[in-house]
């Protein structure tokens, strides 16, 4: 309001001053032209206030669309921050279950491994126990068909003496095949030795003269097992060995013709042969 008075009272100004110097006329034109400029004020004024309150209003509205656009924005990054968090714990929620199933797969895999090793062995057993079913019953069929054990080394024996050897070692291998536990063993494994030994085969000949002493060490061939094998470590060049067998033969069967054939054989090595207990 205190603008507006400046112009009017500028105009008055103008009227007092200048009313003197002009007459009616232009004292009348004068105030046309204020009256005029007045009006254009106000019109300028009604027109100021107009776009004043335009602008206010649409400054309002813009600041009512700013706050809703901020209170959405805080709704949306509220609504966003949740979600995160939700996804986040079920992120966790799942990585947990991930292992948990990890842990329960590995248990599988342990069991599965144990099941498998039991499996395997349950079938190494039922194939060993097919194959000893087997083994058993070709035994049991061989000796349904083997000859009785008297006329298997009767016969071998025969073939022996007979000079028959090839035949005989057939006779004498089926003899320990077919009845492994018999007194008469022993003296199939000493004959077999025999026939290697004559056959200058001298590593066969220890081995089962060998097998005479280990299995049958009371049986009427053990003296003579142990002579022969000795007999056999001197022809392979085991002079030590040779007369060390020889000098048991002395100790164990001191009266024997198996011990005077050792020392015998010692005398001629060189070595002085032990004394035959009185």
């Amino acid at each position: 309001m205190k603008s507006n008075r400046i112009p009017l009272v500028f105009a008055l100004f103008l009227t007092i001053w200048i009313a003197p110097a002009y007459g009616s006329k232009e004292i009348t034109e004068l105030q046309t032209e204020v009256t005029q400029l007045q009006q254009q004020m106000t019109q300028m004024k009604q027109s100021f206030d107009e776009r004043m309150g335009i602008m206010k209003n649409l400054l309002e509205q813009n600041t009512d669309a700013a706050n809703k656009v901020s209170a959405a924005i805080g709704e949306l990054q509220t609504s966003i921050n949740k979600q995160q968090q939700d996804r986040a714990a079920q992120v966790d929620q799942i990585s947990g279950q991930i292992q948990a199933l990890n842990d329960t797969m590995d248990e599988l895999k342990v069991r599965l491994a144990k099941l498998s090793k039991q499996f395997e062995d349950m079938q190494a057993a039922q194939q060993s126990m097919a194959a000893q079913q087997s083994q058993a019953q070709q035994q049991a069929q061989a000796m349904a068909q083997a000859p009785p054990p008297d006329v298997l080394y009767n016969n071998a024996l025969r073939d022996y003496n007979g000079g028959k050897n090839d035949l005989a070692t057939q006779e004498f291998t089926d003899y320990i095949k077919f009845y492994p536990n018999t007194d008469l063993s022993g003296n199939a494994y000493f004959y077999l030795a025999e026939i290697q030994f004559k056959a200058a085969d001298y590593p066969k000949a220890v081995a089962n003269y060998d097998l005479v002493l280990q299995n049958f060490p009371s049986g009427n061939k053990a003296a003579a097992a142990q002579l022969k094998k000795g007999f056999a470590l001197l022809e392979l060049g085991k002079q030590d060995e040779g007369t060390q067998e020889l000098k048991h033969v002395i100790q164990r069967y001191p009266r024997t013709n198996e011990a005077t054939q050792a020392r015998e054989k010692l005398r001629k090595l060189g070595p002085a042969a032990p004394k035959s207990r009185q």
